[in-house]
């Protein structure tokens, strides 16, 4: 681990333990934003945004997740991603999902009103698929108690009965060794682990779902030629996951590919050693002090009851979250063992 480097990104003023809710900027990433800001004050063009970095930003998230960058399209937010998932499907059609899944992925299905949202409980996911599921939708891991989903079992049982895969890989991709390429759609948000900003966000569609997927989003940028498609109706659309792009907001593109740049560096396998010692530290004195968190060997700690704790916790400096009644504390690259103890020792009284 390059502590210098990660000593010279990020300096928080607080004991930030929340990637969870909302990553730590990397000073590089700020400065990106800066930049772009001030120039469009200046009316400089260079503050109209670069499509360059757009790019730099996708091919960076690709190399993340394993797919080509012809697979990933960008946008503004999840949300956004699944209702574009959401209208593609017939009338009727049933969607099995995970009972708690954060709201993003589930509430673009049942909005729609005509097709068949079927819930139950995150464990017994793929025993549920059946013949007439037409996509399983799900959190890699979930957001309120970072319990992590079985998604080779829920890829095996999708195949089986001929169904497709969404996985939201918000929280996971960024401190989790994620692979997209084995589902039909994942979806991303840039602004937690992946050390960017709200309003960038990432779908990859598989070569075989993108016929299936309507570009309703489908502004010039989603033109096979954007400058030669901004007016009128476009000659041709984008041959490939482009399509599906949203016109991006630049400011938070520009933080995305300073932050995923920050993540290439470390390497993702050491991102995920040093975030998760830092959990399994928590873990341990959790348990001295006679709490029981959720299990699990993740990034994201959340302790049942615990969750009248947090503004007592806020008042000391150390940033946590309250999510469904438990205390959730989520560790990153900017964290150290200090931040473990200051946590504990606060939580201790």
């Amino acid at each position: 681990m390059d502590l210098a480097f990660l000593k010279a990104e990020f300096a928080p003023t607080t004991t930030y333990v929340n990637t969870a809710t909302c990553g730590v900027l990397p000073r590089s990433a700020a400065d990106a934003v800066r930049a772009l800001a001030e120039a469009a004050g200046a009316g400089d063009p260079a503050g109209f945004g670069d499509f360059e970095t757009v790019s730099r930003a996708r091919e960076a998230f690709a190399r993340l997740v394993g797919v080509g960058p012809d697979r990933v399209a960008a946008g503004s937010s999840v949300a956004a991603h699944v209702g574009l998932i959401a209208a593609s499907l017939p009338p009727g059609a049933e969607v099995l999902l995970a009972e708690g899944d954060f709201a993003s992925v589930i509430n673009p299905f049942v909005v729609r009103g005509d097709l068949k949202a079927r819930f139950v409980p995150l464990e017994e996911l793929a025993g549920a698929v059946g013949p007439g599921t037409a996509l399983v939708a799900v959190s890699a891991v979930q957001s309120a108690d970072g319990r992590a989903a079985d998604l080779a079992a829920v890829r095996a049982a999708a195949a089986e009965h001929g169904a497709r895969t969404l996985v939201d890989a918000t929280q996971a991709a960024g401190w989790l060794p994620f692979d997209a390429r084995p589902y039909d759609y994942t979806v991303t948000a840039a602004y937690k682990w992946l050390l960017g900003a709200r309003g960038a966000s990432f779908l990859t569609v598989s070569e075989q779902a993108q016929p299936g997927l309507v570009p309703l989003h489908a502004g010039w940028v989603a033109a096979e030629s954007p400058w030669e498609a901004t007016y009128g109706p476009m000659p041709e659309l984008a041959h490939d996951a482009r399509r599906f792009d949203e016109s991006p907001a630049f400011l938070a593109y520009h933080a995305a590919a300073a932050g995923l740049a920050v993540l290439e560096r470390i390497g993702i396998d050491r991102v995920h050693a040093h975030d998760t010692a830092l959990a399994a530290r928590y873990r341990e004195g959790l348990a001295a002090l006679g709490h029981e968190p959720v299990p699990g060997d993740g990034a994201i700690v959340s302790v049942p009851g615990l969750a009248g704790e947090q503004p007592r916790l806020a008042r000391a400096g150390v940033v946590t979250a309250a999510r469904a009644g438990s205390l959730r504390a989520s560790f990153h690259l900017h964290n150290t063992e200090a931040d473990v103890d200051r946590l504990l020792d606060v939580l201790s009284g």
